[in-house]
């Protein structure tokens, strides 16, 4: 008797989708959501105008863009600099738990879950009668358990690590939006770390750090302290054309009920196509730590072109010379270089090396501790916060002469 009600749920499914034409508010108005820290949304939207997004509204810690379905599936596979691409299926006003839970379950999630299949809830709630955010995801949980359960006497699971579907909801000022994570999961998880050390750089940050940099290829790129290789690795990964989720296995719109894996083939192909590879010793780097020069060798070479990347083990201060080079550079801070280190001495260090072995370089130092960039003895070009999963640091420019 369940199988039989199974069977019949999917196969209505169609009929379903035929006769409720664009029936969510992503395919009613192509519309979607960005979200993406405060600190970098200035060059956020520029990257999505380039990857094809318009009518772009930043709000807070995010933006709303329109796109073609191929620009959408673009934008997700090519962003560097985005968290989540939300895919929004329903917005309405919601004063209490008993409209959030009817509303919730009047979706037909047969079109996006089975009842083999996992999902998961992010909920984010402000500002509203519904003051718990945990207690919200609650609620849309028993929505779509009770959905599927009342159609077939069974129901999906819940998996908050690997979920086949992961559902948005963000509830503020009492009107709330169920949105499907079209990105399938936090998108700066790459794929390429696989060895890491104590504080890593998150992608984001590094591939926000290069896009700053403007560093284009028309000269080289050195780490001088590449850590376990982050900014190298955004740095090849954005100059020669490879997609942020190459690595991804399947995106969260897969899930979507207009899905078209045809177009998606395409998009693929395209970005695959546009690939090019470096010239040898365009990007490079070292550091004094033997284990980090091992886990940056690691994460490189899972890279398309990885092999282009020279990488020694090499104190900074070490290093004959810098000309005509944009440096990146994330130094060592806190627990990355042990209390016992005098930090003070390690940032004039840095200052004295710029002055006389980089000259006509530019040099981007992201201080993870801010108090120590007074430390550099160099002026400054520019600051600015980078504010991104937690951490507060500040990427400084030094125009070197």
């Amino acid at each position: 008797m369940i199988a039989k009600k199974q069977s019949i749920l999917q196969k209505g499914k169609g009929k379903i989708r035929k006769k409720a034409k664009l029936s969510y508010l992503y395919e009613k108005e192509s519309q979607y959501f960005a979200q993406v820290a405060e600190s970098i949304k200035d060059i956020a939207v520029k990257e999505l105008r380039e990857l094809g997004g318009y009518d772009l509204n930043p709000v807070f810690r995010g933006i709303w863009f329109k796109a073609e379905k191929k620009d959408f599936y673009r934008i997700i596979y090519l962003s560097r600099l985005m968290s989540r691409i939300l895919a929004p299926l329903a917005a309405f006003k919601c004063p209490d738990k008993t409209v959030l839970y009817k509303e919730a379950k009047k979706i037909r999630w047969e079109e996006f879950l089975t009842q083999q299949k996992t999902f998961s809830i992010i909920a984010n709630v402000s500002e509203s009668s519904i003051t718990h955010s945990n207690f919200a995801g609650l609620r849309v949980k028993d929505a779509i358990v009770d959905y599927f359960r009342d159609r077939t006497d069974r129901r999906p699971n819940v998996d908050a690590q690997n979920p086949y579907l992961t559902i948005n909801l963000h509830v503020y000022k009492d009107m709330a939006t169920l949105s499907i994570d079209a990105s399938g999961g936090p998108m700066h998880k790459r794929g390429y770390r696989e060895a890491s050390i104590s504080a890593p750089m998150q992608e984001t940050v590094a591939a926000a750090i290069i896009r700053l940099s403007e560093w284009d290829g028309t000269n080289p790129l050195y780490d001088p302290m590449c850590g376990s290789g982050t900014l190298l690795c955004e740095a090849l990964m954005r100059y020669s054309k490879i997609p942020a989720l190459v690595f991804r296995p399947t995106m969260g719109f897969e899930r979507l009920p207009d899905f078209d894996n045809d177009l998606w083939e395409k998009v693929k192909k395209d970005a695959m196509d546009n690939i090019m590879e470096p010239a040898q010793g365009l990007i490079s780097g070292s550091d004094i730590s033997e284990i980090s020069i091992d886990a940056a060798k690691t994460n490189i070479m899972g890279l398309h072109f990885g092999n282009r990347i020279q990488l020694d083990q090499l104190d900074f201060k070490q290093i004959p010379s810098l000309e005509n080079t944009t440096i990146v550079a994330n130094p060592p801070y806190g627990i990355r270089m042990g209390k016992d280190q005098n930090l003070n001495r390690f940032y004039k260090d840095l200052g004295e090396f710029f002055k006389t072995k980089c000259k006509k370089s530019t040099a981007y130092v992201y201080f993870g501790e801010p108090k120590f960039i007074k430390k550099v003895s160099l002026a400054p070009s520019w600051k600015r916060v980078i504010k991104i999963g937690g951490l507060g640091g500040k990427l400084v420019k030094y125009d070197i002469f």
